[in-house]
């Protein structure tokens, strides 16, 4: 389980805990957080759970894969610290985790 800071862009801030094995995402979704939609439910198919990763989690989390960066390309305001949050297994070493997300999903 680890504890997973969102953060929405007018700054208000919610925190989760999520399951090891869940995505970003679903820990989004299961808690209401404003701002992640995840219209595809998780299929790495729309974009609309965009989020920036906190720089000192981005080793952690990992690069995007192919399908994902893919995706990406359709997304608002992409940035080098971009990902999907359906696309972030929860792990123990994601505790702290900050995730911001962008303007054009609040």
């Amino acid at each position: 389980m680890a504890k997973i800071t969102f953060v929405e862009f007018d700054g208000t801030e919610h925190s989760v805990d999520a399951k090891n094995g869940s995505s970003v995402m679903e820990a989004a979704i299961r808690e209401n957080v404003p701002g992640i939609d995840a219209d595809c439910g998780g299929a790495c198919a729309c974009a609309t759970c965009h989020v920036y990763v906190d720089n000192s989690f981005i080793e952690k989390v990992g690069a995007p894969n192919d399908m994902e960066q893919s995706m990406l390309d359709f997304a608002e305001n992409v940035e080098s610290n971009s990902r999907l949050s359906c696309q972030i297994t929860v792990k123990d070493n994601l505790e702290g985790l900050v995730v911001r997300l962008p303007e054009s999903q609040g």
